[in-house]
């Protein structure tokens, strides 16, 4: 186990940099991991975390990023539902990338 410090606070990582304990994440530990993974958080970017994070609430998983994909563009438009839009975002991999700055597991199945 390794940590992180944000705003004076200590946060328990695993060793690939996810955060251990699900509850402690907030804005500013999301926008830490971001830059960590050389990511400029925007709106489109917050708009994607929010909605992995109410993804894992209602389901209890990281969406793999197939999954992701489909229910983006359910919920936000297909524009956004997009492989080539998600990528834009986050080049490491919507699912493995997103997942890590909005302070969820991995995705099953992401290597």
């Amino acid at each position: 186990m390794s940590s992180i410090e944000v705003s004076g606070k200590s946060y328990e990582t695993d060793e690939e940099g996810y955060l251990v304990n699900l509850a402690e994440w907030n804005e500013d530990v999301g926008t830490y991991l971001a830059q960590t993974e050389n990511v400029e958080m925007t709106d489109q970017h917050w708009e994607v975390i929010n909605f992995l994070r109410d993804y894992y609430n209602e389901f209890q998983i990281a969406p793999a990023v197939r999954v992701l994909t489909k229910a983006i563009g359910k919920k936000l438009g297909p524009d956004k539902g997009t492989s080539q839009y998600l990528y834009d975002l986050f080049p490491y991999g919507p699912a493995k990338q997103a997942c890590k700055i909005a302070g969820l597991p991995k995705p099953t199945g992401c290597v």
